[in-house]
């Protein structure tokens, strides 16, 4: 299917027609209050790790990351207390300072993003199960990783589309690693999450060809905000039911809030 332009619907700045020096100043001023952020939470975080305690830093982090980057967060419904699967759809890297900074969770992300610099290296501090799209050989292993996490009293979120879209529709949800859930740990909830964005946010989907750098800068570069709602929908349980199911069920509530 033809991706659509990731500039649709964007104002004339976000076309190109203001001051480039402006927009630089906006992505500087906003990179600067993401490293001091993260500057500000990195001690706290490893003193709760040493005394052996669950960190409530990267949520903070999370959240500031998200205000940083012009989000303003909305919440609609009631997320489920652990132990609980949040499964939501995928726009963009903010996706992960949203959701994250709204409630204590870890992410599955692809293991490429493991050896991106800085990046990879907050991603191991907040817990998450990397895993790989293209080595099936692994399958296995890596469904015995993500076990291993939803076991752990801190939620796990899945993008099951596998890739980021532009906000207006849903891909198929790729099922393998919800072979996790099959059977889930005892009491496990799965909770499908919409993150509903603005049009202003939609216009800011990281899709099509454009690399992570081009959109970090167009995201940092927009001035003013946009908005996002974290609709929390409602929760089922998965025991009984194969990993198909749970993708189908979880994506059809989904759907269903996109529409």
């Amino acid at each position: 299917m033809p991706l659509a332009d990731p500039r649709k619907g964007c104002d004339k700045e976000a076309m190109g027609s203001v001051d480039p020096n402006d927009r630089a100043w906006r992505v500087w001023g906003r990179a600067a209050w993401l490293i001091a952020a993260l500057f500000a939470t990195l001690v706290p975080h490893a003193l709760w790790r040493l005394a052996g305690q669950p960190s409530p830093w990267p949520r903070h982090f999370l959240r500031a990351a998200a205000r940083a980057s012009g989000v303003r967060v909305t919440v609609a419904g009631t997320p489920c207390r652990p132990p609980v699967f949040f499964v939501a759809n995928h726009l963009s890297w903010t996706d992960i300072c949203i959701l994250g900074g709204v409630v204590e969770t870890s992410f599955v992300a692809q293991d490429m993003i493991a050896g991106w610099p800085v990046i990879g290296w907050m991603a191991r501090l907040n817990d998450t199960v990397f895993v790989s799209r293209t080595d099936r050989r692994s399958a296995g292993d890596q469904v015995a990783r993500l076990r291993l996490a939803i076991a752990r009293p801190r939620p796990v979120t899945l993008f099951p589309e596998g890739t980021t879209t532009d906000g207006r529709s849903l891909l198929p949800f790729k099922t393998p690693l919800f072979e996790g859930l099959a059977p889930p740990p005892p009491g496990l909830m799965v909770q499908p999450v919409h993150l509903d964005f603005d049009d202003a946010g939609k216009a800011l989907a990281w899709i099509g060809t454009e690399g992570a750098p081009a959109n970090a800068r167009r995201t940092l570069a927009r001035r003013g905000s946009f908005g996002v709602t974290v609709r929390f929908l409602e929760p089922f349980d998965p025991a009984g039911m194969d990993r198909k199911a749970i993708a189908a069920t979880a994506r059809a509530r989904i759907a269903a809030s996109l529409a």
